[in-house]
C-alpha cells in the first residue's frame, strides 16, 4: 500500500486549519487522518493539530485486535481521547473557546479496514468502477435531507450547508461513528476535507482517480487543483491510499 497527501490553504483563507497525517504503524496497519479545524483566530489550526497529534500518539501504542468489533471500540476510544485533549485545551484558554475540528481516519490492513469520523470530512472508496462514500456528514443539511425536508440539490446550495451537528472538541463527550470495510488489491481510498467534497462533483472525483496512467501523486495534486479551480474558498486537504498488490511503499507524511 502507498499513501500520498496534499494540503493547500486555498484562494481565500489566510491560514490552513486543515491537518493530515498518513503512515504505517509498527503493527503494520496503514493509517490516514484528515482533520478540518474551526474556531476563532488561529483556534481552528490549533484544534486540528492537537487532534491529529493525539491520534498519532495513541496509534503508536495500537496492538493487534482479535475482531473488527474490538478494533472499532479501540478506535472510538482514541478519538474520544483526542476530543478530551481539544476540549480541555479550549476550556483552559479563553482565546480557544469553542474551537473544534472534524476528523476522519482510516486504519487498513491486508483485507479489512476501520473508518472513524466526526463532522463532514469524508472517506470514499473506489473499487472496480464503483465510487462509494463511506462516511455520513454530521451536518444540519444532511439531517434535513434524511428527514425529507431538503432535496439533495437544495442541500448542495443551502446557505447553512457547513453547519455541523457534531464536531471533535466542542463538547466534553462526543459520539464517534465507526464503519468496518473490506479492503482489496486494486482499491483506492480518498480522505478529504470539505474544501474538496464541497466544491468538486463526485463524478469528477471518481474520474480523477480512474485516470489511466496517472500515479497517486498526480491524482492527489489534480484533486487539489480541481478544488482551487472551483473557487478554492476553503482549505483543501486530500489523502489517498492505494493498494496495487506490489511491495509496500511508505509514502505519506504530515501536512
Amino acid at each position: 500500500m502507498k499513501t500520498v497527501l496534499r494540503s493547500h490553504v486555498g484562494k481565500v483563507r489566510q491560514i490552513n486549519e486543515d491537518q493530515a497525517w498518513s503512515g504505517r504503524l509498527p503493527s503494520g496497519l496503514m493509517v490516514a487522518i484528515v482533520a478540518d479545524g474551526m474556531g476563532g483566530h488561529r483556534a481552528g489550526d490549533v484544534a486540528s493539530s492537537l487532534a491529529v497529534d493525539s491520534l498519532v500518539q495513541s496509534l503508536k501504542a495500537w496492538e493487534e485486535t482479535t475482531s473488527a468489533k474490538e478494533g472499532a471500540s479501540k478506535l472510538r476510544d482514541i478519538i474520544r481521547k483526542a476530543n478530551a485533549v481539544v476540549y480541555e485545551t479550549a476550556s483552559l484558554n479563553e482565546q480557544y473557546h469553542n474551537m473544534g475540528t472534524t476528523v476522519v481516519m482510516a486504519l487498513l490492513d491486508g483485507s479489512t479496514g476501520l473508518i472513524g469520523y466526526i463532522g463532514d470530512s469524508r472517506a470514499y472508496r473506489l473499487r472496480n468502477g464503483q465510487f462509494e462514500q463511506l462516511t455520513e456528514d454530521h451536518t444540519l443539511v444532511n439531517e434535513l435531507t434524511k428527514s425529507g425536508q431538503l432535496s439533495p440539490e437544495e442541500a448542495a446550495r443551502h446557505p447553512r450547508r457547513n453547519v455541523l451537528t457534531r464536531a471533535l472538541g466542542t463538547d466534553r463527550e462526543v459520539e464517534v461513528d465507526v464503519v468496518v470495510i473490506d479492503w482489496q488489491v486494486g482499491d483506492t481510498l480518498l480522505l478529504c476535507s470539505d474544501g474538496l467534497s464541497g466544491l468538486v462533483d463526485t463524478s469528477l472525483l471518481q474520474s480523477t482517480l480512474e485516470e489511466e496512467g496517472a500515479i497517486l501523486e498526480q491524482q492527489a495534486q489534480k484533486l487539489v487543483d480541481l478544488a482551487l479551480a472551483a473557487g478554492g474558498d476553503d482549505n483543501v486537504t486530500v489523502v489517498l491510499v492505494s493498494d496495487d498488490g506490489g511491495a509496500y511503499a511508505a509514502g505519506g507524511g504530515t501536512a
